[in-house]
């Protein structure tokens, strides 16, 4: 005998969350028309007939939303996460907060976890090697943070401006020797888009690049600053504060308080303890608020998914 299908069956084959299906069954008009037709669709097919304790509480949802974030230790996640978080709490949905340490492997243990345990939307920090054909079937309840992927909601980090922006304050300052420390291209965002951006600011300013590229660790900050520092140097442009504070702590050693750090991430330690040093805000937790609102809109109200960038400051 064939297993009759429950309402987060039919949730799951349409790819949306159960509180959808549950509108659908309401008639709620805010559900839009494509996402209905697809749901009624299955109901037909699947002969769905809502229990007696599902008819009761088809009104409601569990009000989880899972959040896979991809290290615990990040700052800048961090602060992403506050954003999120305040923007589900006001919306009266809890969270379930999971590690995946740049691992595709554990991304996919998580995803079947947060789908066996019927949650109601995902927002994932995406990093290199996702299989975004696997998460396929979520596309209409999960949102990408910091990676865009086609047919993907997504919310991304204004990388080129930031380091547009930085520079350009350097250069209001006088200063044109600078040099950037970064990361290896083999990450897009941190990587590959930042020391794009800073090349051609250079460019577009005629100034001579200098830059050396390793790892996103206050320890690679450090070495890359004593194999750029020369006695010309006006500035160091740092890809992330992290890098930024291992900069600062090596030019604070040679006594170099004539060299400019900046960092991105807006992380308070590094313009507390370090006087030569500056920090641009590139909008973490206004992007996590963005992640979180997106993610509502489509488990709500059956919005499309969209790609947003964040705005820095």
């Amino acid at each position: 005998m064939e297993k009759k299908l429950t309402i987060l069956d039919i949730a799951r084959l349409a790819g949306v969350g159960k509180s959808t299906v549950s509108r659908v069954l309401n008639r709620d008009p805010k559900v839009r028309e494509e996402t209905r037709a697809r749901i009624e669709q299955l109901i037909a097919e699947h002969d769905f007939t809502p229990s007696k304790s599902a008819r009761a509480m088809r009104s409601q949802s569990q009000k989880v939303v899972g959040i896979i974030v991809s290290r615990l230790d990040s700052g800048s996640e961090n602060q992403a996460v506050r954003g999120m978080l305040e923007t589900l709490y006001a919306s009266g949905y809890d969270a379930v907060l999971m590690e995946s340490k740049f691992e595709p492997a554990k991304v996919s243990e998580h995803l079947a976890v947060l789908e066996r345990r019927g949650v109601d939307g995902i927002i994932l920090f995406a990093f290199n090697d996702l299989d975004y054909e696997a998460m396929a079937p979520l596309r209409e309840r999960l949102v990408l943070v910091a990676r865009e992927a086609p047919g993907f909601s997504s919310v991304c980090f204004d990388d080129e401006g930031a380091i547009h922006a930085m520079v350009e304050g350097l250069l209001a300052d006088g200063l044109r020797e600078l040099a950037f420390i970064g990361v290896e291209p083999g990450d897009l965002t941190t990587g590959a888009r930042r020391r794009d951006a800073y090349l051609a600011a250079c460019a577009r300013h005629h100034l001579t690049p200098r830059l050396a590229l390793g790892d996103l660790s206050h320890q690679s900050g450090y070495r890359l600053a004593a194999t750029l520092l020369s006695p010309t140097t006006q500035a160091l442009v740092c890809a992330s504060d992290t890098l930024a504070l291992g900069a600062a702590k090596y030019l604070q050693e040679q006594g170099r308080s004539d060299v400019l750090v900046t960092g991105l991430g807006n992380n308070p330690l590094l313009t507390f303890l370090f006087a030569n040093a500056r920090s641009l805000d590139l909008g973490y937790k206004r992007a996590g608020a963005q992640a979180a609102s997106q993610l509502l809109d489509q488990i709500e109200r059956g919005e499309p998914p969209q790609a947003t960038i964040a705005a820095s400051r």
